[in-house]
């Protein structure tokens, strides 16, 4: 919790996409979570205005990209866009950008020629409209830091997520195996398998020669028979990879599978396909609202809270003291 004076600087303001994220990091942090104006206008643009003044303060803007109840992913961009805007033209004296889930990361190469790349052209955006600082968790690329010109805070959910597995891990570790769905997620699951001192094992997946779309994966997979086999990923959006992949493991003899994911983006068809009883359970951090998914998942759906770490993370931002030594250096990873 923030020191009086330290209160007295910042001014905590969100987006209208994850308000109850919001609230909930202002209650950590021990700040007022302001009522700003937001409205869409018939035309369909977004209109922001800071219900006090911001003049000579922090401000730290709360907004996930993602498409939600409030609208569109590009309605979230072009709303935070003015936040920001709003703040750098009222005199803010630093503006600290909070995005929970940021939008467009896994585009961060020109894969074909004549392509964008986007996770660039939305990082210049925020700078250029004014944002001093960003700060995001679980980038699907960590690199993508270097196209912002000054401090991008990446901060990990590693920490919650491994807490709630090694809680159902219980002691019994020769139960579980760690299992990365794809080669890109094989040094995390290697690190979560270390520090949950249990086995991991590699799938490998391709995608289809005439549809690109589809993602096969290999008929079966040894070292899972009569084990609870944890998936681990960034994110899950259409979960096609991710079900893809937990029956597999069924088909190979497993005994359970729990995925396990920093952001549920979960875009069509992704619910349907998660109550596939391959998957056992799925645990999703709030970075992004997962309201609708709990109706439709029910008691398969576990909700990790985000707001402390993003809290204890800004806390060590206003405060001037080290992310490093919060994560353990795993923000560097």
């Amino acid at each position: 919790m923030l020191s009086a004076p330290l209160v007295n600087k910042v001014y905590l303001a969100s987006g209208s996409v994850h308000r109850d994220l919001a609230e909930k990091i202002a209650a950590q942090m021990g700040v007022t979570l302001q009522n700003d104006e937001i409205k869409t206008f018939p035309s369909g643009e977004r209109y922001f205005r800071y219900s006090e003044s911001v003049r000579g303060k922090h401000v730290l803007i709360i907004q996930s990209l993602v498409t939600s109840e409030s609208g569109t992913v590009n309605d979230a961009l072009m709303e935070l866009i003015l936040m920001i805007d709003a703040a750098r033209r009222a005199s803010a004296r630093e503006i600290t950008v909070v995005m929970p889930y940021m939008a467009y990361m896994r585009q961060d190469r020109k894969a074909i020629g004549r392509e964008p790349i986007s996770a660039a052209a939305v990082i210049n955006m925020l700078q250029r409209t004014g944002a001093d600082r960003l700060v995001s968790v679980d980038m699907h690329s960590a690199q993508t830091q270097a196209v912002f010109d000054g401090p991008f805070d990446h901060l990990t959910a590693e920490g919650v997520i491994r807490s709630k597995l090694s809680a159902k891990i219980a002691g019994n570790n020769d139960d579980f195996i760690i299992v990365s769905p794809d080669g890109g997620r094989a040094k995390v699951s290697e690190i979560y398998a270390e520090e949950l001192v249990i086995d991991v094992a590699h799938m490998p997946k391709r995608r289809d020669k005439e549809d690109s779309s589809v993602i096969k994966h290999p008929d079966f997979i040894s070292d899972v028979k009569g084990k609870t086999c944890i998936l681990i990923d960034d994110l899950i959006d259409t979960a096609g990879t991710i079900v893809s992949a937990a029956e597999v493991l069924k088909r190979s003899g497993a005994r359970k599978v729990i995925v396990a994911a920093t952001h549920g983006v979960l875009s069509n068809p992704a619910l349907e396909r998660l109550n596939n009883p391959a998957v056992s359970e799925l645990m999703l951090t709030d970075t992004i609202p997962l309201r609708k998914a709990k109706i439709a998942l029910k008691n398969k759906l576990v909700i990790i809270p985000s707001a402390p770490t993003i809290a204890s993370s800004l806390e060590a931002i206003v405060s001037r003291d080290s992310l490093l030594q919060l994560f353990e250096g795993r923000n560097y990873l």
